[in-house]
């Protein structure tokens, strides 16, 4: 096991309108669990198979351990990969397809069936050794690739979106196979994913990236409840962060942002916007919908239903407040129909608030 060091990685390809990773610097620390987290195109996968020694970076430096690993053979990284497609050899049987890299490297054969069905065993595959993968489930299928990975006892283990060919419910139990096995192992750990839900149940860390650079990154609890910028807020969370246009103004000793003909409190340190545009983000489930008629809280804005969509554990509302559309999560059973007025309670402590030019959080307590 080792850390990884990466500073200032570069990579652009022929023809492309801009690098795939942007001078990309990331530290992880030994045994940590670090999920890369974007959209398409990112380049988390770029920077992923640029760890791997699969792509040359054009400039920066990859350490891991004690080792600059910038332009070293991948084969001498110490490293294993899950990829998203199973990978498995179809003619070669699990416990075969488990053991074939122990196999190249030439280790001996009571050693590698030993390896074998301790990672069998830790996989649930112990009763599947004999099978040839055309007789296995897509998971059991993904399960033999991570058994290949670990049984080489890598330093860093990379994977690269390994759930995203399951179904939901399958990936949903082996997201939490996978997160046990990772904190049993303890190998340093870096895994791809544009899903926000594996990104924030699997980390330890979340890095976000946008357009070949880390965004924000930081434990996944702070980077839902704190987004760094609007990129962030709106790309986490299903459905993701509202943000409300509005202009600061002075109502006495306080500020307020108004919002169309309405109001609410703002912070004093957002003084040096007096007069300006901001941006209020506020998640979907921590705006309190009242009774239709009834009003809730200091921080109220009200709202007309567009769209009521009951999603059995909560209830989806696309509403419309001053012309600006806010999705709002209310609790399951709630009930109102669309054309209905809501008053909208934005408790203190959920609000952030974002500069309109740079999109970038401002600080206030």
């Amino acid at each position: 096991m080792a850390e990884i060091v990466l500073r200032d990685l570069v990579k652009t390809y022929p023809g492309a309108a801009g690098p795939a990773t942007d001078g990309v610097s990331l530290d992880v620390a030994d045994g940590e669990f670090m999920v890369l987290l974007g959209p398409s195109g990112c380049g988390k996968t770029t920077l992923l198979r640029t760890v791997a020694g699969l792509e040359l970076p054009d400039s920066g430096q990859i350490v891991i351990g004690d080792r600059d690993v910038t332009y070293l053979d991948p084969r001498r990284r110490n490293l294993s990969m899950v990829f998203q497609s199973y990978a498995v050899f179809p003619h070669k049987k699990v416990a075969d397809n488990i053991g074939f890299g122990l196999r190249v490297h030439g280790m001996a054969a009571d050693e590698i069936r030993r390896k074998v069905s301790w990672a069998a065993e830790l996989l649930q595959l112990t009763d599947y050794l004999d099978r040839y993968p055309a007789k296995l489930s897509g998971g059991q299928r993904q399960r033999v690739a991570v058994a290949r990975a670990i049984v080489m006892n890598p330093d860093v283990l990379l994977m690269d979106e390994p759930l995203s060919n399951l179904d939901a419910l399958l990936r949903l139990s082996f997201r939490a196979e996978l997160k046990k096995l990772v904190n049993e192992l303890g190998t340093t750990t870096l895994y791809v994913t544009h899903d926000q839900l594996e990104a924030l149940s699997l980390g330890d860390r979340v890095a976000v990236l946008r357009s070949g650079r880390i965004a924000q990154c930081g434990p996944p609890t702070e980077v839902y409840d704190q987004p760094a910028d609007e990129f962030v807020g709106g790309f986490l969370g299903s459905p993701p962060m509202n943000f409300l246009r509005g202009v600061l103004v002075e109502d006495g000793d306080t500020l307020r942002l108004d919002v169309g003909s309405q109001s609410i409190g703002a912070p004093r340190e957002l003084r040096p916007y007096l007069g300006q545009h901001i941006h209020l983000g506020i998640r979907p489930e921590s705006m309190v919908a009242a009774e239709p008629g009834e009003t809730k809280g200091t921080g109220v804005l009200r709202g007309t239903v567009q769209v009521v969509e009951p999603l059995g554990s909560s209830v989806l509302l696309t509403m419309d407040t001053a012309g600006q559309q806010l999705k709002v999560q209310a609790p399951a059973g709630f009930r109102v129909d669309p054309g209905s007025e809501l008053a909208l309670d934005l408790p203190v402590d959920t609000r952030r608030w974002y500069d309109p030019e740079s999109q970038l959080l401002l600080e206030v307590r």
